[in-house]
């Protein structure tokens, strides 16, 4: 078990690759699979459709001209098509880990497929879609803070070339991943138990089996399958950087959504405290926090759904997954939730945003009908 072990010691985070790993029946139909993948994969395709929904409604409301004016606008398109494409590269990568399990004879090019373009790409949507949100989150801040002064022009410019920027600096935090990888093949040591008689002439035709007797007379044949995995392989210091990068792409926009709107409560409450004398600054403070308490909860809620992400990103060593597949299982779906709840997160608290879906649909529906 020791030497099966060492490739694990050289990687960072547990992958859907590596929880399934010990619960897929090979060569097994899909009816005779354990409850856990039947459940992982009922969940994937509601998460699915739920993500698709969700991003096709948010494409509807951003699309329109007028919310494009200003940077916000773009953001949160770019934010609605990457989202699209966060739960759809999801869904891909779960079936690849079931179906890649499920058949033993796995061309080799087909695993590294899954290290050098699926893995990181699903990555880079995560990331983008959290840098995405940050973006917004320091637009407003900045509208808030120039008031009429704020110019809707240079806003387009900046979000136009951050849409262009960002992804090429998270690929370029990302770029160790589809370098490190590496195939590893290892033989799992697998028990069957078989009738007497048949045991018999197995174990005298095959040279690669062996036939063992135990004290009941129930013949145990072991049977050694050979896997082929695609792992990315760190050093320490590769680790360490690694490490880095990950709490950089989940922490800053969190810390830069909870600051934003902070700023935003707190100056707009100055304002108010300034122009409308019978209020105190408490009291215009927490009727702030009453009308945008969605920009307190919003990013807190984003965060405690990545952390599982986060914190099983962090797992490195020997860890054997199947001791409770259930446990990880359930940490790895909610941590993409997040690219889910865009509609939920941005339009649905806004009035204003609310209406413009709300006619987005009219027309849709009037074209359909016609």
């Amino acid at each position: 078990m020791g030497d099966q072990c060492n490739p694990f010691q050289k990687t960072i985070g547990l992958t859907i690759n590596d929880i399934l790993r010990n619960q897929v029946q090979p060569n097994a139909s899909f009816s005779k699979q354990s409850s856990l993948i039947k459940v992982a994969a009922a969940i994937t395709m509601i998460m699915f459709s739920i993500g698709f929904i969700n991003g096709i409604f948010s494409l509807m409301t951003f699309k329109n001209k007028e919310l494009r004016k200003i940077g916000c606008g773009i953001y949160l398109l770019a934010s609605s098509i990457t989202s699209l494409l966060t739960i759809t590269m999801f869904t891909i990568k779960f079936w690849f880990a079931v179906l890649t399990q499920l058949y033993s004879t796995v061309n080799p090019n087909v695993l590294r497929f899954d290290c050098v373009f699926i893995g990181p790409v699903l990555k880079l949507c995560l990331y983008f879609d959290g840098w995405l949100n940050a973006c917004v989150a320091i637009e407003r801040t900045v509208n808030v803070s120039k008031g009429v002064e704020f110019d809707k022009k240079m806003s387009r410019r900046v979000a136009r070339r951050m849409i262009f920027i960002l992804p090429i600096l998270i690929l370029g935090s990302l770029i160790h991943e589809p370098i490190q990888h590496d195939l590893f093949t290892h033989t799992i040591p697998k028990y069957e138990s078989i009738k007497h008689g048949l045991s018999i002439n197995i174990s005298i035709k095959s040279n690669l089996s062996h036939v063992y007797e135990n004290l009941t007379n129930e013949i145990i044949k072991y049977v050694p399958e050979i896997q082929t995995l695609c792992i990315v392989r760190y050093t320490h210091s590769l680790q360490n950087y690694n490490t880095i990068t990950l709490f950089i792409h989940l922490i800053i926009p969190f810390i830069a959504n909870l600051c934003s709107a902070v700023f935003i409560i707190f100056g707009t409450a100055r304002e108010r405290s300034t122009a409308q004398k019978h209020l105190s600054f408490k009291e215009h403070i927490l009727k702030q926090l009453s009308e945008h308490k969605q920009l307190i909860v919003s990013p807190i809620v984003l965060l405690t759904l990545a952390m599982p992400r986060l914190i099983l990103s962090l797992v490195s060593g020997c860890v054997d997954s199947s001791t409770n597949p259930w446990l990880y299982l359930c940490g790895y779906l909610i941590s993409f939730s997040p690219p889910m709840l865009i509609f939920v997160v941005f339009v649905l608290p806004s009035e204003f945003y609310l209406n413009t879906f709300k006619e987005s649909m009219t027309k849709c529906l009037r074209r359909i009908r016609n």
